[in-house]
Parts: structure tokens; C-alpha cells; sequence
């Protein structure tokens, strides 16, 4: 499959939630950060409605600005993404992950590709 690029930072899964009251309770809701990633992964996803249903392996490269944010954390925003624009039926079945911190100030981004396995 071919490599995807998706512009803009990816925020870390740790940052991405706030403390909300919804009818008298504590609830935890999405920042404002996390709501525009994820519009922003949802119109430059090519990978739209591909559903991929099986097991398969995501191999990505996330450009950061600087050394400073956690590889780990932006993993889970990234399975999420592909889930909720139908790239993935489900992010359970990723069963091999590849990831590189790297560096670009000028363009933050991911890079990825998903190969089945069959």
C-alpha cells in the first residue's frame, strides 16, 4: 500500500482530554485539539471508508517540531483516526506496529502505510 501523508501535528493521547460536567457528573471530554486533528486527519485520509476488517501492520513516521513530545502517546490518536474515518474497522487488529520519532520544524506531520495480513 502507499504511503500516506498527514499534514499537522499530531497531538498526544495523555493531552487530549479535559475534565467536563455533564448533568451534575464528572465526565472526561475532547479538547479542541483533538477535535480539529481529527477533522483535519478525516479530509486528507485517502484511506476513507477502505474498512480494512483484518489484521495488519501500521508502519508510520511522525515528523514532530522538536524532541520533546512522547512517541508512544500519539499512537493511540493515530489508531483512533483511522478508525473513526472507516480506514480500519477496528484498531484491535493491529497486531505490528513500526514507529520513528523524527524531526521537522517547518512541517509536522505522519507518514504511514497499513499492510494486511493475510
Amino acid at each position: 500500500m502507499e504511503k500516506v501523508v498527514i499534514r499537522g501535528k499530531i497531538p498526544s493521547k495523555a493531552n487530549c482530554y479535559k475534565v467536563i460536567t455533564i448533568c451534575g457528573h464528572g465526565s472526561l471530554g475532547k479538547t479542541e485539539a483533538i477535535k480539529e486533528y481529527e477533522r483535519a486527519f478525516f479530509l486528507q485520509c485517502p484511506l476513507r471508508d477502505k474498512m480494512i476488517s483484518g489484521y495488519f501492520k501500521l508502519t508510520v513516521d511522525v515528523f514532530y517540531e522538536n524532541m520533546r513530545p512522547d512517541l508512544d502517546n500519539c499512537l493511540k490518536v493515530l489508531l483512533d483516526c483511522l478508525q473513526q474515518c472507516r480506514a480500519i474497522k477496528n484498531d484491535r487488529n493491529c497486531v505490528d506496529i513500526c514507529a520513528r520519532k523524527l524531526i521537522d520544524k517547518a512541517d509536522p506531520r505522519i507518514e504511514f502505510t497499513i499492510e494486511e495480513i493475510i
